[in-house]
């Protein structure tokens, strides 16, 4: 036996009466803060669901040419999207879609300017490595159950929980896309009195772009392998059709819904995948 050293019960119980802490005095506080994320995802989700099909895969194809400049990819972009049509799926495809955009719009909100501040300081950067790793290692079933003590069941705390496994890729990749850039650049910025704000928007972001497109795809990523979990707490989509498929043991219903699954992924991996690349072409031109 390994001898002890701490009490394992003491430091569980010291963790339960901190998350109790937090129930108990803030968690009022806490969802009247998440009201409005709330009343977005909500706005979202009903928009995608009433608007048109044909609307929908036609935004589809004008957003993939516009990134991409290419006229067959685009188009397969819409017959992709098509497929969760097809299958069936279109009412729950466009309730995780709009859980997904939430996720990735909150993602880039948080990510790129947490990655600009641990590019600029490396006090910072050293504090926050640890805490990405821990983001990125952490199983999401022990985050979960505080974000549902605090939040209850439902679309938050499945955004929430989302949100906090996929942010990391895009912060770390947003930092080392800054730090990537040729410093005889910045100081042929600086040469011609570029002051740090136009540094930063005139020269290290836009070369950084490419990095933080990459960041952005496997943010999108991230938070659409969290579908199936957040259906365990409330998120309806896609997720919510692969878990009714395995209590049921529905095979076909958790096939169709994961193949659902798939094609948003390829969608959002193509498309953003081609405006980095766009982004890379230019960079070298």
């Amino acid at each position: 036996m390994f001898p002890e050293i701490i009490s394992a019960r003491d430091v569980r119980r010291a963790i339960d009466g901190f998350v109790d802490g937090l129930v108990t005095n803030y968690a009022d506080s806490l969802e009247a803060m998440a009201r409005p994320m709330q009343h977005a995802l909500v706005w979202l989700e009903q928009l995608l669901r009433t608007t048109p099909w044909w609307l929908v895969v036609a935004v589809v194809i004008v957003i993939a040419y516009l990134v991409s400049r290419r006229v067959v990819l685009s188009l397969c972009m819409g017959a992709l999207l098509c497929v969760i049509g097809v299958l069936g799926m279109w009412q729950a495809g466009m309730q995780t879609l709009s859980l997904m955009l939430m996720a990735a719009f909150i993602s880039v909100l948080i990510g790129i300017p947490l990655g600009i501040l641990m590019a600029r300081f490396n006090w910072l950067r050293s504090g926050m490595l640890p805490v990405l790793d821990v983001m990125q290692t952490m199983p999401s079933f022990v985050y979960l159950i505080p974000v549902v003590m605090l939040f209850g069941l439902g679309n938050i705390p499945a955004l929430i929980a989302t949100v906090i496994y996929a942010v990391p890729p895009l912060i770390r990749l947003t930092d080392l896309g800054i730090r990537l850039v040729d410093r005889e650049v910045l100081e042929a910025a600086r040469a011609f009195g570029a002051n740090g704000r136009q540094q930063l928007f005139g020269v290290q972001l836009p070369l950084a772009l490419p990095n933080i497109m990459a960041g952005i795809n496997q943010t999108t990523m991230m938070a659409l392998s969290m579908v199936v979990i957040a259906s365990m707490i409330g998120a309806r989509g896609l997720g919510y059709e692969v878990l009714l498929g395995i209590n049921r043991l529905e095979v076909g219903r958790g096939v169709m819904a994961g193949l659902g699954i798939v094609v948003l992924a390829v969608l959002f991996d193509r498309i953003t995948q081609s405006y980095g690349q766009r982004m890379r072409q230019g960079g070298r031109r």
